[in-house]
């Protein structure tokens, strides 16, 4: 394995004191730049909980920079959305030494959705674990749900160790609106898949078949991919697991993926 270097709380938005952690191997060639994005339903997480994944992505010849994004109450959308511009910018005109044309993201969870976005705007390659996508369509269809917050899960815990339990429609309607601080207008510009385009970077989607995210947000964001020939890779698992719980199950294909984007 690669000696992996790590440069921690590098300011990449002064006015708001915004840091991202950089990752990178060694004395070797960098094979692209990656953004990864922690999840955390943007109301919780830190740029922390995905020291883990970083560093694997680093071992395999990436430069990757994990950053920190404005959460609830400190932003509500589309806040977090502006933080990744800003991460995106700041990674193409760094000083590292690699081929600024090869930037790739991944994400789980809000992190997830973060990416799609990421990958609608710039036309990048991206990975999304259980992104949160069905937004305005399925607040439509699950109105009488009472949302409610999990007070069950300690959400500064490792990213794969929480919402293991399966649906949980409350849960995940609360997560969404507490997003919107009780704005209802932007939930149709907060769905990805109602503004991809043709110039639209590839994606690998995945998501748990019983998770509490629904599984029909990578079915519409897949099928909208399909209309506008945009390759993608839609990745169903057994089970419960939410995000970074089955990472190592989608790992090798996420990491040929990504190394087949960015060759």
């Amino acid at each position: 394995m690669a000696k992996i270097s790590q440069t921690l709380d590098v300011v990449y938005d002064a006015t708001l004191d915004l840091k991202l952690d950089v990752y990178y191997p060694e004395n070797q060639s960098l094979l692209g730049g990656i953004i990864d994005v922690h999840g955390g339903g943007w109301f919780r997480g830190d740029k922390a909980k995905d020291a883990d994944w970083a560093t694997r992505l680093a071992n395999e010849g990436f430069l990757v920079v994990v950053p920190n994004y404005r959460i609830t109450p400190a932003g509500y959308y589309p806040d977090p959305l502006t933080d990744m511009d800003h991460v995106y910018d700041w990674l193409k005109h760094s000083d590292y030494d690699f081929d600024k044309s090869k930037i790739a993201a991944v994400g789980s969870s809000a992190g997830g959705n973060m990416t799609v976005e990421m990958g609608i705007k710039f036309g990048i390659p991206i990975v999304s674990l259980s992104g949160i996508i069905d937004i305005e369509d399925w607040l439509q269809h699950h109105e009488a749900v009472v949302a409610k917050p999990d007070t069950t899960q300690d959400f500064n815990a490792a990213s794969a160790q929480i919402d293991q339990t399966g649906a949980n429609d409350s849960f995940y309607k609360w997560f969404v609106t507490n997003y919107f601080n009780g704005r209802t207008d932007q939930y149709k510009d907060a769905t990805p898949y109602l503004h991809v385009t043709d110039q639209t970077g590839p994606m690998y989607l995945a998501n748990s078949l019983n998770e509490f995210v629904p599984t029909s947000g990578v079915i519409s964001l897949a099928e909208t991919l399909n209309v506008h020939q945009i390759p993608s890779t839609s990745r169903f698992l057994t089970g419960s697991r939410h995000a970074k719980g089955y990472l190592d199950d989608v790992y090798d294909e996420t990491v040929a993926f990504l190394k087949r984007n960015l060759a």
